[in-house]
Protein backbone atom coordinates (compact mmCIF):
# COMPACT_ATOMS: atom_id res chain seq x y z
CA UNK A 1 0.00 0.00 0.00
CA UNK A 2 2.83 2.10 0.91
CA UNK A 3 4.78 1.88 -2.85
CA UNK A 4 1.36 2.27 -4.09
CA UNK A 5 0.33 5.33 -2.54
CA UNK A 6 4.24 6.41 -3.82
CA UNK A 7 3.49 5.74 -7.46
CA UNK A 8 0.45 7.75 -7.45
CA UNK A 9 2.25 10.62 -6.02
CA UNK A 10 4.79 10.68 -8.56
CA UNK A 11 1.78 10.35 -10.92
CA UNK A 12 0.35 13.17 -9.66
CA UNK A 13 3.25 15.38 -9.25
CA UNK A 14 3.75 14.45 -13.42
CA UNK A 15 0.71 15.31 -14.37
CA UNK A 16 0.89 18.99 -12.63
CA UNK A 17 4.89 19.17 -13.56
CA UNK A 18 4.23 18.60 -17.65
CA UNK A 19 1.13 20.89 -18.37
CA UNK A 20 2.96 23.62 -16.22
CA UNK A 21 6.21 23.19 -18.30
CA UNK A 22 4.12 23.50 -21.94
CA UNK A 23 3.04 26.53 -20.63
CA UNK A 24 6.02 27.66 -20.14
CA UNK A 25 7.66 27.04 -23.47
CA UNK A 26 4.54 28.14 -25.14
CA UNK A 27 4.63 31.51 -23.13
CA UNK A 28 8.33 31.95 -24.73
CA UNK A 29 6.44 33.33 -27.95
CA UNK A 30 3.89 35.35 -27.16
CA UNK A 31 4.02 39.08 -26.55
CA UNK A 32 4.52 40.44 -22.90
CA UNK A 33 1.34 40.88 -21.28
CA UNK A 34 -0.45 42.06 -18.00
CA UNK A 35 -3.83 41.90 -16.90
CA UNK A 36 -5.94 44.25 -14.77
CA UNK A 37 -9.21 46.25 -15.09
CA UNK A 38 -10.96 49.06 -17.71
CA UNK A 39 -11.21 52.46 -15.09
CA UNK A 40 -12.06 56.14 -15.71
CA UNK A 41 -10.50 59.37 -14.81
CA UNK A 42 -13.20 60.17 -12.14
CA UNK A 43 -14.08 63.75 -10.52
CA UNK A 44 -16.12 63.63 -7.11
CA UNK A 45 -17.76 66.90 -7.07
CA UNK A 46 -19.12 67.75 -3.40
CA UNK A 47 -21.52 69.90 -1.50
CA UNK A 48 -20.25 72.91 0.43
CA UNK A 49 -23.60 73.05 2.45
CA UNK A 50 -26.67 70.88 3.94
CA UNK A 51 -29.09 73.05 1.79
CA UNK A 52 -31.81 70.46 -0.32
CA UNK A 53 -31.46 70.15 -3.77
CA UNK A 54 -34.03 71.62 -5.84
CA UNK A 55 -32.98 71.11 -9.40
CA UNK A 56 -31.18 68.72 -10.92
CA UNK A 57 -30.51 69.86 -14.34
CA UNK A 58 -28.15 67.04 -16.01
CA UNK A 59 -29.00 63.22 -16.31
CA UNK A 60 -26.59 60.63 -15.30
CA UNK A 61 -24.52 59.51 -18.68
CA UNK A 62 -25.16 62.82 -20.19
CA UNK A 63 -21.84 64.35 -21.79
CA UNK A 64 -21.35 67.71 -20.63
CA UNK A 65 -19.06 70.64 -21.42
CA UNK A 66 -17.23 72.59 -19.10
CA UNK A 67 -19.08 74.83 -17.16
CA UNK A 68 -22.09 72.95 -17.42
CA UNK A 69 -24.94 73.25 -15.01
CA UNK A 70 -25.34 69.52 -12.83
CA UNK A 71 -28.06 70.30 -9.94
CA UNK A 72 -28.89 73.69 -8.14
CA UNK A 73 -29.59 74.13 -3.81
CA UNK A 74 -31.56 75.87 -1.68
CA UNK A 75 -30.34 79.25 -1.73
CA UNK A 76 -32.37 81.31 0.35
CA UNK A 77 -30.43 81.02 3.36
CA UNK A 78 -27.52 82.13 1.99
CA UNK A 79 -29.01 84.68 0.18
CA UNK A 80 -30.44 86.21 3.44
CA UNK A 81 -26.41 85.76 5.36
CA UNK A 82 -25.34 87.49 2.25
CA UNK A 83 -28.62 90.11 2.59
CA UNK A 84 -27.75 90.82 6.18
CA UNK A 85 -23.72 90.96 5.14
CA UNK A 86 -24.07 93.65 2.39
CA UNK A 87 -26.27 95.58 5.32
CA UNK A 88 -23.41 95.74 7.48
CA UNK A 89 -20.90 96.58 5.19
CA UNK A 90 -22.90 99.42 4.37
CA UNK A 91 -23.22 100.60 7.36
CA UNK A 92 -19.23 100.15 8.58
CA UNK A 93 -18.27 102.30 5.75
CA UNK A 94 -20.76 105.24 6.51
CA UNK A 95 -18.99 104.74 9.95
CA UNK A 96 -16.15 105.03 8.32
CA UNK A 97 -16.95 108.09 5.48
CA UNK A 98 -18.10 109.64 8.78
CA UNK A 99 -14.98 109.82 10.55
CA UNK A 100 -13.17 110.92 7.87
CA UNK A 101 -15.06 113.67 6.83
CA UNK A 102 -15.20 114.90 10.89
CA UNK A 103 -17.80 115.68 13.12
CA UNK A 104 -20.59 118.15 11.50
CA UNK A 105 -21.30 121.99 12.55
CA UNK A 106 -24.73 120.91 13.56
CA UNK A 107 -23.07 118.66 16.23
CA UNK A 108 -20.20 120.85 17.63
CA UNK A 109 -23.12 123.45 18.47
CA UNK A 110 -24.78 121.13 20.60
CA UNK A 111 -22.01 120.05 22.02
CA UNK A 112 -21.31 123.80 22.67
CA UNK A 113 -24.79 124.39 23.63
CA UNK A 114 -25.18 121.55 26.13
CA UNK A 115 -21.88 122.69 27.78
CA UNK A 116 -23.16 126.06 28.69
CA UNK A 117 -26.17 124.64 30.14
CA UNK A 118 -23.97 122.66 32.40
CA UNK A 119 -21.90 125.68 33.08
CA UNK A 120 -25.05 127.37 34.18
CA UNK A 121 -26.27 124.73 36.36
CA UNK A 122 -22.59 124.77 37.96
CA UNK A 123 -23.11 128.14 38.99
CA UNK A 124 -27.05 127.98 40.37
CA UNK A 125 -26.05 125.11 42.05
CA UNK A 126 -22.40 127.08 43.50
CA UNK A 127 -24.81 129.90 44.48
CA UNK A 128 -27.41 127.35 46.26
CA UNK A 129 -24.92 126.01 48.11
CA UNK A 130 -23.41 129.40 49.78
CA UNK A 131 -26.88 130.52 50.64
CA UNK A 132 -27.44 126.52 52.41
CA UNK A 133 -24.23 127.23 54.18
CA UNK A 134 -25.00 130.93 55.06
CA UNK A 135 -28.84 129.67 56.61
CA UNK A 136 -26.60 126.40 58.29
CA UNK A 137 -24.53 128.79 60.21
CA UNK A 138 -27.69 131.11 61.43
CA UNK A 139 -28.89 127.58 62.10
CA UNK A 140 -32.38 128.67 60.47
CA UNK A 141 -31.80 125.11 58.34
CA UNK A 142 -30.10 122.00 58.94
CA UNK A 143 -26.76 120.33 57.96
CA UNK A 144 -28.42 117.59 55.75
CA UNK A 145 -29.79 120.40 53.79
CA UNK A 146 -26.32 121.64 53.06
CA UNK A 147 -25.03 118.32 52.02
CA UNK A 148 -27.44 118.30 49.59
CA UNK A 149 -26.71 121.26 47.93
CA UNK A 150 -22.93 120.55 48.12
CA UNK A 151 -24.09 117.01 46.15
CA UNK A 152 -25.68 118.75 43.56
CA UNK A 153 -22.75 120.94 42.91
CA UNK A 154 -20.74 118.16 42.43
CA UNK A 155 -23.16 116.47 40.55
CA UNK A 156 -23.48 119.73 37.82
CA UNK A 157 -19.44 119.66 37.83
CA UNK A 158 -18.85 116.41 36.64
CA UNK A 159 -21.92 117.03 34.05
CA UNK A 160 -19.89 120.39 33.13
CA UNK A 161 -16.68 118.65 32.52
CA UNK A 162 -18.08 115.87 30.51
CA UNK A 163 -19.74 118.52 28.07
CA UNK A 164 -16.71 120.13 28.05
CA UNK A 165 -14.76 116.63 26.97
CA UNK A 166 -17.65 116.16 23.72
CA UNK A 167 -16.54 119.33 22.79
CA UNK A 168 -13.20 119.01 22.58
CA UNK A 169 -13.46 115.50 21.13
CA UNK A 170 -15.43 117.10 18.18
CA UNK A 171 -13.49 120.05 17.81
CA UNK A 172 -10.13 117.76 17.65
CA UNK A 173 -11.53 115.09 14.71
CA UNK A 174 -11.34 112.04 14.64
CA UNK A 175 -8.20 109.74 16.02
CA UNK A 176 -6.06 107.69 13.77
CA UNK A 177 -6.98 104.53 16.09
CA UNK A 178 -10.61 105.40 15.79
CA UNK A 179 -9.80 105.31 11.84
CA UNK A 180 -7.84 102.27 12.31
CA UNK A 181 -10.85 100.56 13.35
CA UNK A 182 -13.34 101.70 11.39
CA UNK A 183 -11.11 100.61 8.50
CA UNK A 184 -10.79 96.96 10.03
CA UNK A 185 -14.38 96.98 10.49
CA UNK A 186 -15.24 97.48 6.80
CA UNK A 187 -12.13 95.39 5.63
CA UNK A 188 -14.52 92.18 7.73
CA UNK A 189 -17.67 93.03 6.45
CA UNK A 190 -16.07 92.73 2.71
CA UNK A 191 -14.33 89.70 3.25
CA UNK A 192 -17.45 87.79 5.02
CA UNK A 193 -19.37 89.60 2.01
CA UNK A 194 -17.30 87.98 -0.49
CA UNK A 195 -16.54 84.50 1.14
CA UNK A 196 -21.28 84.60 0.64
CA UNK A 197 -21.04 85.53 -2.95
CA UNK A 198 -18.79 82.10 -3.07
CA UNK A 199 -21.19 79.96 -1.32
CA UNK A 200 -23.78 81.17 -2.95
CA UNK A 201 -22.34 80.89 -6.25
CA UNK A 202 -21.51 77.72 -5.04
CA UNK A 203 -24.80 76.38 -4.71
CA UNK A 204 -24.80 76.08 -8.42
CA UNK A 205 -23.23 72.85 -9.29
CA UNK A 206 -21.25 72.96 -12.78
CA UNK A 207 -19.00 70.76 -14.18
CA UNK A 208 -15.02 71.85 -14.24
CA UNK A 209 -14.30 70.54 -17.24
CA UNK A 210 -15.84 68.56 -20.09
CA UNK A 211 -16.73 65.13 -19.58
CA UNK A 212 -19.82 62.34 -19.08
CA UNK A 213 -21.93 62.55 -15.65
CA UNK A 214 -21.51 58.91 -14.14
CA UNK A 215 -23.49 59.09 -11.31
CA UNK A 216 -25.85 61.83 -8.94
CA UNK A 217 -26.34 60.09 -5.82
CA UNK A 218 -28.69 62.33 -4.53
CA UNK A 219 -32.49 63.21 -5.70
CA UNK A 220 -34.38 66.37 -5.94
CA UNK A 221 -35.56 67.10 -2.24
CA UNK A 222 -32.85 65.28 -0.36
CA UNK A 223 -30.43 67.04 1.82
CA UNK A 224 -26.72 66.26 1.46
CA UNK A 225 -24.22 66.59 4.08
CA UNK A 226 -21.59 69.16 3.87
CA UNK A 227 -18.73 67.74 2.10
CA UNK A 228 -20.20 64.65 0.88
CA UNK A 229 -20.11 63.78 -2.73
CA UNK A 230 -23.10 64.49 -4.63
CA UNK A 231 -22.02 64.36 -8.66
CA UNK A 232 -19.07 61.92 -10.16
CA UNK A 233 -18.01 62.83 -13.46
CA UNK A 234 -15.96 60.26 -15.82
CA UNK A 235 -13.07 62.84 -17.94
CA UNK A 236 -10.99 62.81 -20.64
CA UNK A 237 -12.01 61.14 -23.91
CA UNK A 238 -11.72 57.42 -23.18
CA UNK A 239 -11.15 55.02 -20.39
CA UNK A 240 -7.88 53.81 -19.47
CA UNK A 241 -6.57 50.09 -18.52
CA UNK A 242 -5.22 49.40 -14.67
CA UNK A 243 -2.66 46.53 -14.95
CA UNK A 244 0.01 44.93 -13.02
CA UNK A 245 3.09 44.24 -15.03
CA UNK A 246 5.25 41.24 -13.72
CA UNK A 247 8.31 41.41 -12.43
CA UNK A 248 10.13 40.07 -15.39
CA UNK A 249 8.44 42.68 -17.74
CA UNK A 250 8.95 45.46 -16.01
CA UNK A 251 12.73 46.30 -17.68
CA UNK A 252 11.31 46.06 -20.98
CA UNK A 253 8.18 49.08 -20.29
CA UNK A 254 8.07 52.58 -19.71
CA UNK A 255 6.18 55.43 -19.97
CA UNK A 256 5.20 56.03 -23.57
CA UNK A 257 5.77 52.24 -24.57
CA UNK A 258 2.58 51.58 -27.06
CA UNK A 259 0.20 48.54 -26.10
CA UNK A 260 -2.47 46.55 -27.42
CA UNK A 261 -5.83 46.75 -24.95
CA UNK A 262 -7.80 43.55 -25.36
CA UNK A 263 -11.53 43.66 -23.94
CA UNK A 264 -14.31 41.20 -23.82
CA UNK A 265 -16.98 41.61 -26.18
CA UNK A 266 -14.65 43.79 -28.58
CA UNK A 267 -13.30 41.51 -31.52
CA UNK A 268 -9.96 43.66 -32.31
CA UNK A 269 -7.75 44.98 -29.21
CA UNK A 270 -7.37 48.93 -28.85
CA UNK A 271 -4.36 50.59 -29.43
CA UNK A 272 -2.75 52.39 -25.98
CA UNK A 273 0.44 53.41 -24.47
CA UNK A 274 1.63 53.17 -20.91
CA UNK A 275 1.13 56.62 -19.33
CA UNK A 276 2.21 55.89 -15.93
CA UNK A 277 4.03 53.23 -14.53
CA UNK A 278 4.94 52.76 -10.78
CA UNK A 279 8.51 52.09 -9.54
CA UNK A 280 7.57 50.36 -6.44
CA UNK A 281 6.40 46.58 -6.65
CA UNK A 282 3.16 45.13 -4.85
CA UNK A 283 1.97 41.77 -4.41
CA UNK A 284 -0.36 40.89 -7.20
CA UNK A 285 -3.82 41.65 -6.52
CA UNK A 286 -6.04 38.46 -6.53
CA UNK A 287 -8.31 39.16 -9.93
CA UNK A 288 -5.02 39.24 -11.84
CA UNK A 289 -3.51 35.80 -10.08
CA UNK A 290 -2.85 33.02 -12.85
CA UNK A 291 -0.69 30.04 -12.40
CA UNK A 292 2.07 31.10 -13.29
CA UNK A 293 2.10 34.58 -11.66
CA UNK A 294 0.78 33.89 -8.41
CA UNK A 295 4.23 33.92 -6.68
CA UNK A 296 5.49 37.11 -8.40
CA UNK A 297 5.55 40.86 -7.81
CA UNK A 298 3.71 43.80 -9.82
CA UNK A 299 3.89 47.14 -10.90
CA UNK A 300 1.00 49.16 -11.20
CA UNK A 301 0.73 51.23 -14.49
CA UNK A 302 -1.84 52.79 -16.47
CA UNK A 303 -2.54 52.20 -20.12
CA UNK A 304 -4.22 55.01 -21.75
CA UNK A 305 -6.21 54.84 -25.20
CA UNK A 306 -5.33 56.61 -28.13
CA UNK A 307 -7.99 55.98 -29.93
CA UNK A 308 -12.16 56.79 -29.25
CA UNK A 309 -13.15 53.26 -29.31
CA UNK A 310 -13.69 52.78 -25.82
CA UNK A 311 -15.41 56.10 -24.98
CA UNK A 312 -18.62 54.18 -23.96
CA UNK A 313 -16.82 51.08 -22.28
CA UNK A 314 -18.04 51.35 -18.43
CA UNK A 315 -15.56 50.94 -15.37
CA UNK A 316 -14.40 47.27 -14.41
CA UNK A 317 -14.13 45.53 -17.30
CA UNK A 318 -11.44 42.82 -16.72
CA UNK A 319 -8.19 43.55 -19.66
CA UNK A 320 -5.40 42.05 -20.93
CA UNK A 321 -2.88 44.42 -22.35
CA UNK A 322 0.22 43.14 -24.36
CA UNK A 323 2.97 45.69 -24.68
CA UNK A 324 5.06 46.23 -27.55
CA UNK A 325 8.77 46.61 -26.14
CA UNK A 326 11.74 46.35 -28.01
CA UNK A 327 12.73 42.37 -27.36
Amino acid sequence: MHSKGNSLAALSAATIIIPALLLVSCSKDEPPSATGLLEWDRLELIAETNEPILEQVASEGEQLPANAVILRQDPRRTQAQLDESEAALAQAQSRLAELKRGPREELIDEARARLQSAQSEEENSRRELERAQSLSDKNLISRESVDTSRTKLKKTIADKNAALASLEALLHGTTAEELNQAEAAVAQAEARTRALIISLDNLTLKAPQSGRLDNLPYRVGERPAAGSVVAVMLINATPYARVYVPEPLRAGVHVGTKAKVHIDGLSQPLPGRIRMISSDAIFTPYYSLTERDRSRLSFVAEVELTEDGGRQLPSGIPVQVEFETAD
